[in-house]
């Protein structure tokens, strides 16, 4: 392996849709401003709650259009919404406990232990010894190196917190070895966009931390609700790598003339173990300690986070370790506080839905339309299709989840496994075109000579190997829906082994 894992920068590794987003232009913003205005205008002239509650609901739309910062986009309506329905004292209350009360809750305890790990190992340099360990181990395979980087992909996205920050990350690396190895630019491309999509529900999932605060579910089953169909997306991804190759050997670089690739020995495979055993180390702390009961969640985080500590200092003892652990610390406080920021915002949502009425109105519509438990989850899927076009994962989850709590219990859904479904829900959405957003991130990062060494990359490259890989996707989907089963396995032999506690 010759190219790196560049580790992404701190805009990258969470909440990276507001240093991503394309920022409007003028006319746009003017545009913008003048729909806000007309949302100002229909929500203190609402004949009732749940009118006023939609108004104030296009205008966290705007805002979020306008990449206003998602816990202001969600803040500002609600607290307006606040004081044209209630009045000064309800709005002063809510700003007075909301701030506190949204992000004491012990569940999300948990948050910073998970960033500070995913931080510690990114500055351990382990990003890289873990992408060229999946090229030694998975390279002999037909599409190996994709296998490799699916692998790696999953493994990254868990611990970094940020599927848009691993993406970019791993392509650098990914894309150019794949395009060296003789792979079809498309196939090369396309492994990248998707090898992420399973990270954020591979404990430690911040995404599944964060639905499991909102929906007041617990954190540990929550995690270990997301284990198993995170690791069954990243087999069926490269199970596709694989037959693709034994299909087509070409477009994997099998058979194409000038393309050779080095053969590596059992004890370069097992040398580049050597180089990582710090991260299963972490996986067991995690996964055993929640599992087994011996750990809460919290104290799995903050095990995984010390074992972190170890292997940064480790790896980084000849070159400045304590800086780097100082820069993993300063940067877990600027994360932890922008999530809770946004927490603050969506705690401030649902108090304005509490009051408007919204929510039980919303939860009529859907059932007076008559679905069953399968067509009200076929809806969801293309609504959050359409919304991922325009937002972040968590974007969605804070403007969606709130709402539609109450219809769950309705249609027979059960929140764990809802959780697990509504984040693969929007990790799909972020890469599906035509407007997916790591869709686009991925075609700018081709661009680089450094990265397409050469070959010419076309949008429309993008969205084809998007139409190769969708389609995995979509069937898992399908078969979550008629298998629910698959998101309570294990927690429900976690709450076997932990004694019911």
């Amino acid at each position: 392996m010759t190219s790196t894992v560049t580790p992404p920068s701190m805009a990258e590794k969470l909440l990276p849709s507001d240093s991503k987003r394309k920022k409007p232009s003028v006319k746009g913003a003017l545009i913008g401003l003048a729909l806000v205005a007309v949302c100002l205008v229909g929500l203190f002239t609402s004949p009732s709650g749940p009118i006023a509650g939609m108004w104030c609901i296009g205008m966290m739309l705007v805002l979020m259009f306008l990449s206003v910062p998602a816990a202001l986009a969600l803040a500002i309506p609600s607290l307006i919404g606040v004081y044209a329905l209630s009045g000064v004292p309800a709005t002063i209350n809510i700003l007075s406990t909301s701030p506190f009360h949204s992000v004491s809750k012990w569940s999300y305890s948990v948050l910073p232990m998970f960033i500070l790990m995913g931080m510690l190992l990114t500055s351990s340099g382990m990003t890289e010894k873990i992408y060229r360990a999946t090229d030694r181990w998975f390279g002999w395979l037909p599409g190996g190196i994709g296998v490799g980087t699916t692998a790696a992909g999953a493994g990254l996205a868990s611990v970094s917190g940020s599927t848009i920050g691993m993406t970019y990350a791993l392509g650098r690396a990914g894309i150019p070895e794949m395009l060296k190895a003789g792979y079809d630019r498309r196939v090369a491309i396309g492994t990248v966009i998707v090898s992420g999509l399973p990270g954020n529900l591979i404990p430690p999932s911040i995404l599944l931390v964060i639905y499991a605060g909102i929906a007041s579910v617990p954190v540990g089953p929550q995690l270990m609700a997301g284990a198993l169909p995170g690791i069954l997306v990243a087999v069926s991804f490269a199970l596709f790598l694989i037959v693709l190759g034994t299909i087509a050997p070409k477009l994997v670089g099998r058979g194409v003339e000038g393309v050779e690739r080095p053969s590596h020995t059992w004890a370069d495979r097992i040398r580049s173990l050597g180089e990582i055993w710090g991260f299963p180390v972490i996986m067991v702390v995690l996964f055993g300690g929640m599992f087994s009961g011996v750990f809460t969640p919290t104290e799995a985080g903050a095990a995984a986070a010390l074992v972190a500590l170890v292997l940064c200092l480790f790896y980084q003892r000849k070159n400045s370790p304590i800086s780097k652990v100082t820069e993993a610390a300063l940067n877990t406080v600027s994360a932890t506080a922008a999530i809770f920021f946004i927490m603050i915002g969506a705690e401030m949502l649902t108090k304005l839905l509490a009051i408007t009425g919204l929510a039980p109105v919303m939860t009529d519509f859907i059932t007076g339309l008559g679905l069953n438990r399968v067509a009200f989850l076929l809806v969801l899927v293309v609504l959050y299709i359409v919304m991922g076009m325009f937002f972040d994962t968590l974007s969605m989850m804070l403007l969606t989840i709130p709402i539609l709590l109450p219809t769950l219990e309705v249609m027979e859904v059960s929140p764990l496994w809802f959780g697990v479904f509504v984040v693969l829900l929007g990790e799909l959405g972020m890469i599906t075109p035509p407007v997916g957003i790591l869709s686009y991130i991925v075609h700018k990062l081709a661009q680089d000579p450094k990265v397409n060494v050469g070959h010419d990359i076309s949008l429309r490259d993008v969205f084809t190997a998007l139409a190769w890989f969708l389609p995995i996707v979509a069937l898992f989907l399908v078969l979550m829906i008629f298998w629910p089963g698959m998101a309570e396995i294990l927690p429900a032999l976690m709450e076997n082994n932990s004694g019911g506690a």
